[in-house]
């Protein structure tokens, strides 16, 4: 089962879609999406509707530039604040992660220590803009590590924002075979769009149950 509700924050209103875990919630997990898209994109739906199944609440907040229509994210630090008033008002009990895709992800990095977060999932995480490896993003990935809070990166083979071999040695990465940036894979590719969005979830649902559900 699912509910909505609007998020307010200075720059308008977000939305924060909640998938509840039926019984036995064990974790929550916050969800936002990236500039390209919102919470409608695969991994994020992909989650939204195996996750509760496993005893883990979904929420995906939809950003305020999104829910407005616009075609353009807003700066950064916007999207911060949003995520921040999206926390406010699901007031998550421990423990809880948050996370999101690509500029999503970013955010999420930014935000976890600051949040409490017991863990943060960074999808699809833009490691630096296509074809400019040295306007590197490295040291917001990094940052939840270092204030203690777990991460996990779920990358695509072939993200052209930061291709699996580009990231350093201690990161815990989980490789998605031949996917771009939105998880997509080819028709002949080594999995099947299917089997590389549950690829996606099953890497996420074993790193909440080792890392975070022990440690609320």
């Amino acid at each position: 089962m699912s509910t909505a509700r609007p998020v307010s924050t200075p720059y308008g209103d977000g939305r924060l879609v909640v998938h509840r875990a039926p019984r036995g919630r064990f974790a929550t997990l916050l969800l936002s999406h990236g500039a390209g898209n919102g919470v409608e994109a695969r991994d994020l739906a992909a989650l939204a509707a195996d996750l509760p199944r496993q005893g883990i609440t979904v929420a995906l907040f939809e950003q305020p530039w999104r829910v407005a229509g616009r075609r353009i994210a807003t700066a950064p630090p916007t999207l911060d604040v949003g995520i921040e008033a999206a926390v406010r008002l699901l007031r998550p009990p421990a423990p809880f992660v948050v996370g999101g895709r690509s500029a999503g992800a970013r955010s999420a990095a930014r935000c976890a220590a600051g949040l409490g977060a017991a863990g943060c999932l960074a999808l699809a995480f833009p490691l630096h803009p296509p074809g400019r490896p040295e306007s590197s993003r490295l040291a917001e990935l990094e940052a939840p590590a270092a204030h203690g809070v777990p991460t996990l990166v779920v990358q695509g083979e072939r993200d052209p924002m930061g291709r699996p071999e580009e990231f350093p040695d201690g990161i815990e990465l989980v490789v998605v075979p031949a996917a771009d940036h939105g998880f997509k894979v080819p028709a002949r590719g080594p999995l099947s769009q299917a089997d590389a969005l549950a690829l996606v979830v099953e890497a996420t649902l074993e790193w909440i149950v080792r890392e975070v559900a022990g440690n609320p």
